[in-house]
């Protein structure tokens, strides 16, 4: 009998381990949610976007990019830190993820516990972008106008702590001049208010702001980080002017912690997959 018992108790435990398998291996089954903890429009949620119909062409089901904005991407963040670790909840998230932790004492998640990364999908210069109506066509000609100023330019972010506004304070800091700061909930409402000339000044990612410099609507004068960008070659680097000034926006896939290794190694590979296809490369 006892060996009866433990002879059933191993073919279960190997259906167990078959079913697991089987079932991580025909992933997914159902739809699947990508939140942007951002609104719409920004490269976050424009990358979300493209990766996720690359996920939906190749898996044959819908892939949903649910922007949950607010608390500077903490909420959207905590939706998928509380998610089942399936696989149907995965979270675009940018670099201000690393910077909320020292931003917010009580944060209902731990990004190093509650979360496994899963890939990262794109690395971007900001570009330190004008209002056309502005009359400098340089970083150094913007730092004359705001010292030779009574009253502030005035500067727009998607949120503090966001690498816009960090790269802004920290130019403040090193050409000694003073902005007055206009957040707004997110990138693609800071675009619209640079464009309208609501704000003067801002520094979006380049995939942002490149079709308002093409169109005209706003003046690009440097890059943020010390290479040249290959989208705008002929910019200049902030670096040029202030050494060691080095800036980018990096923006990656996670999921909740215990996500079967499987299914992470498989949209890690999709998505890898999905940066080579044109539609990601001319973006």
């Amino acid at each position: 009998m006892n060996k009866g018992i433990k002879l059933t108790g191993a073919v279960l435990a190997g259906i167990t381990v078959i079913a697991s398998a089987h079932a991580q291996q025909s992933y997914p089954q159902k739809p699947i949610r990508v939140i942007v903890p951002f609104v719409p429009g920004g490269a976050t949620d424009v990358l979300a976007r493209l990766t996720g119909a690359r996920f939906q062409a190749a898996w044959g089901q819908p892939v949903v990019v649910e922007n949950r904005a607010g608390a500077g991407g903490n909420i959207g963040t905590e939706i998928v830190a509380k998610a089942p670790p399936d696989g149907y909840a995965l979270l675009m998230n940018s670099a201000s993820a690393t910077v909320n932790v020292t931003l917010y004492p009580k944060l209902p998640f731990d990004l190093r516990r509650d979360f496994a990364p899963i890939t990262t999908v794109a690395s971007a210069p900001l570009l330190f972008v004008v209002h056309p109506s502005v009359p400098v066509k340089s970083m150094k000609e913007l730092i004359a106008l705001a010292k030779s100023r009574k009253d502030p330019i005035v500067y727009g972010t998607n949120g503090i702590g966001t690498t816009g506004h960090l790269a802004l304070e920290l130019l403040q800091q090193l050409a000694g001049v003073k902005f007055i700061h206009v957040q707004y909930k997110g990138a693609g409402a800071t675009v619209v208010a640079l464009a309208s000339g609501e704000v003067s000044v801002a520094a979006p990612a380049v995939t942002s702001a490149r079709p308002h410099v093409v169109s005209g609507r706003m003046r690009a004068l440097a890059v943020s980080t010390e290479r040249k960008s290959s989208v705008f070659p002929e910019l200049p680097t902030v670096a040029s002017l202030f050494p060691g000034f080095d800036i980018d926006n990096w923006f990656g896939y996670w999921a909740p912690a215990g996500t079967p290794q499987a299914i992470i190694n498989q949209v890690h590979a999709e998505a890898v997959k999905s940066l080579q296809h044109q539609d990601l490369k001319t973006s």
